[in-house]
């Protein structure tokens, strides 16, 4: 049954899929939920079967332990699927992310230009921003596979879980899921440094150590990517600083003035003719911006963002902007954005 339905959804083109005690199959299509055409109620026997069935006996022990468990299954061999399951006061649940195999491009995704040269970069920290949903795991994996077919460089990625697999072209790529390849976030980038890597992808930054850490990797020559929930450049400078006790703060603004290259910063928007795409915000480390880390002056960084669009940079109601001009998107649809942005 599952496999059915997760094809289906795949054929539409949704991007999750829902299964929760007491309800009915739910579908994300361009944002908005929908029901599955089968809309029978789910006994907590037809999720558990359903969840079981697709689960090792080692992650049916992780579940049945902690209540919920987040582990990748491929369904076809055109799509896998990241499975997040858990347990409601009625029953358990589950929710599955659509991933296909094949990777978009930068082109593809229609990412700002820049995007690519920082995927040249050698060092430094990059972030890719925006709330859940907002196609963050998809821009990674763009700016991996650019690397990919473009350079030779040893590409360590620590995901929860993988999501997208990688072949190698000309770069040697090794994917690490936390749980089966790694205990923890932490322990896998400690061991990083010792792999002779020269790009690391981290998932999700989720503490105080992993933020050390990355910050450490960026700082001795490293490009480190990774993602954050936050929903523009500015916030995801604060929120990185914010993680920080208030003694090391000071530190840390400095660390991260000199290590930071860009922060990309997405949400995904419906297209005036079905779908959706991609709205940008890009914030590149130019001496201002550095200056404004440093002097904990964070709220005027969107100041050189719109001063420096001629050099890259682009804020978020710009590139909004720009889509509704095309005819991308309708001007209901930016103004609706630039609200629950703002």
């Amino acid at each position: 049954m599952i496999q059915q339905i997760l094809e289906e959804a795949r054929i539409k083109n949704c991007s999750d899929v829902h299964f929760s005690s007491n309800y009915r199959i739910i579908l994300r299509l361009d944002g908005d939920l929908v029901d599955y055409r089968d809309t029978k109620v789910l006994s907590k026997d037809d999720v558990y079967n359903v969840l079981y069935s697709i689960m090792t006996e080692e992650q049916k022990k992780v579940y049945i332990e902690n209540r919920e468990i987040d582990f990748s299954i491929q369904t076809t061999e055109n799509y896998r699927c990241r499975v997040n399951a858990y347990h409601t006061i009625c029953g358990p649940a589950a929710a599955f992310r659509l991933i296909p195999k094949d990777i978009k491009s930068l082109v593809s995704l229609n990412a700002p230009y820049i995007v690519q040269d920082l995927a040249k970069l050698k060092k430094g920290l990059i972030m890719v921003a925006g709330p859940t949903g907002s196609g963050k795991s998809t821009t990674l994996a763009g700016i991996i596979d650019y690397i990919n077919n473009n350079f030779m460089r040893h590409i360590i990625t620590i995901e929860d879980p993988v999501e997208y697999i990688f072949e190698n072209k000309r770069s040697l790529i090794n994917q690490r899921e936390l749980g089966s390849d790694t205990n923890t976030f932490n322990e896998a980038l400690k061991s990083t440094l010792r792999q002779d890597p020269d790009v690391i992808m981290v998932g999700e930054m989720r503490d105080i150590e992993t933020f050390r850490l990355a910050l450490t990797a960026a700082e001795t020559g490293h490009l480190v990517l990774a993602t954050l929930h936050t929903n523009s450049a500015a916030q995801t400078i604060n929120r990185i600083i914010d993680v920080f006790p208030a003694e090391e703060k000071s530190a840390v603004r400095s660390i991260l003035s000199g290590s930071i290259k860009a922060v990309i910063s997405q949400r995904l928007v419906k297209k005036r003719d079905g779908g959706r795409c991609a709205a940008f915000e890009i914030m590149l480390a130019n001496a201002s911006v550095r200056n404004l880390i440093r002097e904990d002056k964070i709220p005027q960084i969107n100041s050189i963002i719109e001063l420096s669009r001629k050099n890259g940079m682009l804020l978020l109601k710009d590139s909004l902007k720009d889509l509704m001009n095309n005819d991308v998107i309708t001007q209901e649809i930016a103004e609706e954005e630039l609200l629950s942005y703002e």
